[in-house]
């Protein structure tokens, strides 16, 4: 089975391109109608804090929006930084969203990685593994239990781990969830662990960002998402650093235009036809049910926007299906 195609929203509103922050939202809203009107078939959301470009803070107040305002896409979070928040927190949102959509959740949940976030939040980062683990386990508890009311639409809610390495695989193949990677050496490590934790291997399922843009002229579409790439990479560089003795050095433009250099991941753009042999050859042999993309890398112009959107609804995805 093909995997469904999503388009991945952090709601950055980068200060080169700034736009009033109220009309921001509104836009961004209305292209994710669009895209449920066209077919998409799903929304993810992405969680940052105190990031200056605006980067979306509380994914599911997010998808609780979207899911007012669309009809058919799964709406998934990937992810809710788990420990910052307790797990009867969680399970009230992610049941709210759940209604709201009629039953179009899907839960991701990561363990996040930014030093400010955590201490911002009272939480240890140094536990955060074990906190996601136990939230991925107590969140169903609650809602089996009627202890969270009211209770999601889905019984069960699909539940993700946005876990990445063998270690990773291996905790989501123990608690019975989705794994976060296109990584296929994590494949068969999750796929055992399942197994070994009584957990039908047949029920695996995969799914995770594609770093890459679908142009009609690659070429040309590169060199304009240059400067925004540039802001984005840079942008994860200091979250990553933030509240650490660590002072990252700034990428230059230069630099990510030579995307073989090894410092940084590079970014694929192709066209249509490319971007369904790509998706073919990432998804081959692994259970992979989800696949998104950056719906915009560092607030990119409007037209690669929208264009993406369209060769994804109307000529990626039928591609896939044939």
């Amino acid at each position: 089975m093909a995997p469904s195609l999503g388009l991945y929203f952090d709601f950055r509103n980068p200060r080169p391109w700034r736009r009033d922050p109220a009309e921001h939202y509104a836009r961004t809203l209305e292209l994710i109608e669009e895209a449920d009107r066209r077919g998409i078939r799903g929304i993810w959301v992405s969680e940052h804090h105190f990031v200056d470009d605006g980067y979306v803070p509380q994914p599911l107040t997010a998808l609780a929006a979207i899911a007012a305002r669309t009809r058919r896409a799964r709406l998934g979070t990937a992810v809710v930084v788990a420990p910052l928040r307790p797990a009867v927190d969680i399970a009230e949102q992610a049941a709210i969203v759940d209604l709201v959509s009629g039953g179009r959740l899907e839960l991701g949940l990561g363990a996040g990685y930014v030093a400010t976030e955590f201490d911002a939040f009272g939480a240890a980062q140094a536990e955060r593994y074990r906190a996601t683990d136990e939230r991925l386990a107590e969140i169903p508890r609650l809602w089996a239990s009627g202890e969270v009311t009211p209770a999601p639409v889905q019984d069960p809610v699909p539940l993700w781990a946005g876990y990445l390495g063998p270690r990773g695989a291996a905790r989501a193949g123990r608690l019975g969830v989705g794994l976060m990677t296109l990584s296929p050496d994590s494949h068969p490590i999750y796929v055992d662990a399942l197994e070994q934790a009584g957990h039908d291997p047949t029920t695996a399922r995969m799914g995770g960002v594609a770093n890459m843009l679908i142009a009609d002229d690659p070429d040309e579409a590169f060199e304009r998402v240059l400067p925004h790439r540039t802001h984005q990479l840079n942008s994860y560089r200091l979250q990553a650093a933030a509240g650490t003795d660590h002072t990252p050095r700034k990428l230059t433009i230069d630099e990510v235009r030579e995307r073989g250099s090894g410092v940084i991941e590079p970014l694929t753009v192709l066209t249509a036809d490319q971007a369904v042999e790509y998706i073919r050859a990432i998804c081959h042999g692994l259970p992979v049910t989800h696949l998104w993309f950056w719906a915009s890398i560092g607030g990119m112009p409007d037209d690669l926007v929208h264009r993406q959107m369209e060769l994804l609804v109307d000529e990626v995805q039928p591609a896939l299906d044939a």
